[in-house]
């Protein structure tokens, strides 16, 4: 089975650049927000009595289960985010082996100054990795939401997520699977305040980047992989926020010392305003688990 990278369609996704401007603004800060165990910067996964940390950890645990990654020799995580799955794959499942990729150096940095032979973090997007041999496994948690750029027509959305499939076909064995989370594009009817915020969060805080809808996942992974198991966790997200949101006013002093007022005052807004998208629909959360055809 041929593991190379090579794509047949140039990659279309966020640059890196547009990455480090959203990523790069400081792991300390993030810490202040996201949950201070793991920072792991992506839709939880609640039950009844959880805090945030709880919330975190149960949703990584689906996506290992989900894929039958537990006791594996070797798995990818793609959108590595500050390692939260990788250590949890490494400390908590008995994996041998971890490849993280991120496009950010705050967080290659992170990961790296843990010095754990186990988790090898790698500068590099999926459409630039060339595995050395398959993966037992492959989870991209908050990734997919950056494999398209604004501006796009929705056949050349479909054929970027497809080449994203692809790639994650040829580096899995037959019956392998794949699991992804990504933030999507809902049906609810949009009103003057949910334009205001899609222009805000498009244009100041995910720049040169387009979220999924449904749809579009389905029809870009079709005759490449089975669907196992699909959620819309939309509820999950909103209660996500509160928490954050609940962190950063709690450590908003510490932030403004760490980043100043105006990117203080900016994810505040972004806070607000993905509460409301979430909360009213107009975007959504997926959680997909996938098997090789």
């Amino acid at each position: 089975m041929s593991t190379s990278g090579a794509l047949d369609h140039e990659y279309r996704g966020t640059p890196a650049r547009a990455i480090e401007q959203h990523y790069d603004i400081g792991t300390d800060f993030y810490a202040l927000w996201l949950d201070e165990k793991t920072i792991t910067y992506s839709g939880a996964l609640w039950a009844d009595g959880d805090t945030l940390d709880d919330a975190q950890a149960r949703k990584l645990d689906y996506f290992v289960e989900g894929t039958n990654a537990a006791g594996a020799r070797r798995v990818l995580d793609l959108g590595c985010g500050w390692g939260s799955l990788s250590r949890r794959l490494v400390d908590h499942h008995g994996v041998e082996s971890v490849v993280g990729l991120t496009l950010s150096r705050k967080q290659h940095e992170h990961i790296s100054s843990w010095g754990d032979p186990r988790i090898d973090v790698r500068l590099e997007g999926w459409a630039d990795h060339v595995p050395d041999a398959p993966y037992d496994a492959i989870i991209s948690i908050g990734a997919m939401e950056h494999f398209a750029q604004f501006g796009m027509d929705r056949q050349a959305k479909v054929q970027a997520y497809r080449d994203f499939f692809s790639y994650c076909r040829r580096a899995l064995p037959p019956g392998g699977r794949l699991g992804v989370q990504t933030i999507a594009k809902g049906n609810a009817h949009p009103n003057r305040q949910s334009l205001a915020d899609v222009r805000f969060l498009w244009s100041e805080i995910f720049t040169h980047t387009d979220i999924p809808r449904f749809a579009e996942v389905v029809q870009a992974s079709e005759q490449l992989f089975d669907i196992c198991d699909v959620r819309n966790d939309r509820e999950h997200y909103v209660k996500t926020c509160e928490a954050w949101g609940e962190r950063f006013a709690r450590n908003r002093d510490r932030a403004v010392e760490l980043v100043g007022e105006e990117v203080t005052a900016r994810y505040e807004h972004y806070i607000e305003a993905c509460l409301r998208q979430f909360g009213e629909g107009h975007i959504t959360l997926l959680r997909f688990v996938l098997q090789r055809t």
